[in-house]
């Protein structure tokens, strides 16, 4: 089951963190003492880790069959949880099963138990149903965002996953959102409640910009204009709406990504790494990107649409001004609009004309090879400046998942590399390169 196994100081090396936050530790000790916690804090302020760094010291070497059980919301969630488990280098297997992906893939595997499980409510049920994997050493259940997996419908399925557990022990369930009720079918009686929401989004500012039409695309040009070369969110509704903002946006020549539930996940993971890894300043989103998702930290937010639920708009403005950076939430507003009572009265942003914002210097390159042909990002990074001839400034995030990788590199450099590198070895595997 475990290799070579890590500690928590090994780990944290590996990950290039320095020390844990408040809430972390305070999480850590919480999960340590206790079989039954509730963590609340804000999205971006490091639950993931918070939570799995405890799992994986309780984590038994000797026992070669699934131990711990993450329950996610969304597949992009459920990836991010995977991802954080393997850079931590800790010697367990982990692996993620989720909707929309081939079974068959999930059956091979569990050919080699994972100690780790992460996966979304339907695909873990659908494995349990089937006795794909022996749940009879499953101690610990995580629940992560467990409030947004009751929103959308995966209640049932929640419920079925708690009951086949027969050997259950430790309870963990997570949440960014205040006052949350604790689903009745998880019998949490008395939980250790860590509390971290009221350290979150001290500088927030929300403002309204106006539109002097009911079609408020022009009004948004004119604002992303304004605020210039800075990263932020397009919240909208419906996904004919993205598109519509995003043909739009294409015309006026701003560069940007798209993310909402109806996308090929393939497109879906691309977006938001280019997102991270700076390639695109925008991404235009239904509420699937309002939490869960790992974004870098943000300038702003824009309700092009407004929510329906007070909790989604500040899920929604909680991307930006994470753990007490400045931030501000722009509420696009026709001029003739009443806006709900959970905004209240907000000032209005003046927008100057301005000329589009540039591009971002990076463009993102594809590898071909990945972590199961035994190839890490120190074997990508030479690969890129030993024969590609980059300094290390040329090359910006590595993103390494199982079978491939994604680079970001100087936007000017990025067709030579190509050129100079598509086709070459890395570890033995010849490798395709190209732009995504």
């Amino acid at each position: 089951m475990a290799g070579a196994v890590k500690n928590q100081k090994e780990i944290l090396q590996k990950l290039k963190i320095e020390a844990l936050n408040e809430m972390q530790i305070q999480a850590k000790n919480a999960i340590h003492t206790s079989d039954e916690i509730m963590l609340l804090s804000p999205t971006g302020t490091g639950k993931t880790l918070a939570f799995l760094l405890p799992i994986i010291a309780e984590l038994d070497s000797e026992i070669e069959e699934v131990q711990s059980l993450i329950i996610a919301p969304s597949r992009e969630l459920a990836i991010q949880i995977e991802q954080v488990a393997k850079e931590t280098g800790a010697g367990y297997k982990c692996n993620v099963f989720y909707g929309g992906r081939n079974f068959s893939k999930d059956r091979m595997e569990l050919n080699k138990r994972p100690a780790i499980l992460v996966g979304t409510p339907g695909r873990i049920a659908d494995h349990l149903r089937r006795k794909t994997f022996d749940n009879e050493h499953i101690k610990t259940l995580v629940l992560d965002e467990f409030d947004k997996s009751l929103e959308i419908g995966f209640e049932e399925d929640m419920k079925e996953i708690y009951n086949a557990l027969p050997s259950l022990k430790k309870k963990i369930l997570t949440s960014a959102t205040k006052d949350v009720e604790i689903p009745y079918f998880v019998k949490i009686n008395t939980p250790n409640v860590v509390d971290f929401l009221s350290q979150g989004v001290k500088a927030l500012e929300i403002k309204k910009v106006i539109s002097p039409v009911k079609d408020k695309l022009d009004t948004l040009v004119d604002s992303l204009c304004h605020f210039g070369a800075k990263s932020g969110i397009i919240f909208c509704n419906f996904k004919e709406s993205i598109n519509r903002v995003s043909a739009q946006l294409d015309k006026v020549g701003i560069a940007h990504g798209i993310f909402y539930g109806g996308m090929e996940q393939k497109d879906r993971e691309r977006a938001l790494i280019k997102f991270r890894n700076g390639t695109h300043r925008l991404i235009i989103a239904t509420d699937l990107a309002a939490r869960g998702i790992d974004v870098p930290q943000l300038d702003f937010i824009i309700h092009y649409h407004l929510p329906l639920k007070s909790t989604e708009f500040t899920h929604r403005n909680g991307r930006t001004a994470r753990m007490n950076s400045e931030g501000t939430a722009y509420v696009i507003q026709w001029k003739d609009e009443e806006l709900p009572e959970f905004i209240g009265d907000i000032e209005t942003e003046e927008i100057s004309e301005a000329h589009n914002p540039k591009p971002t210097e990076w463009s993102t390159l594809f590898v071909s090879g990945g972590r199961k042909d035994k190839i890490s990002k120190g074997d990508i990074a030479g690969l890129f400046m030993k024969q590609g001839g980059l300094e290390k400034s040329e090359i910006g995030l590595i993103e390494l998942k199982t079978d491939c990788a994604f680079v970001a590199v100087h936007r000017s450099k990025s067709q030579k590399l190509i050129d100079q590198l598509n086709n070459s070895r890395v570890k033995k595997r010849k490798v395709r390169i190209y732009e995504v």
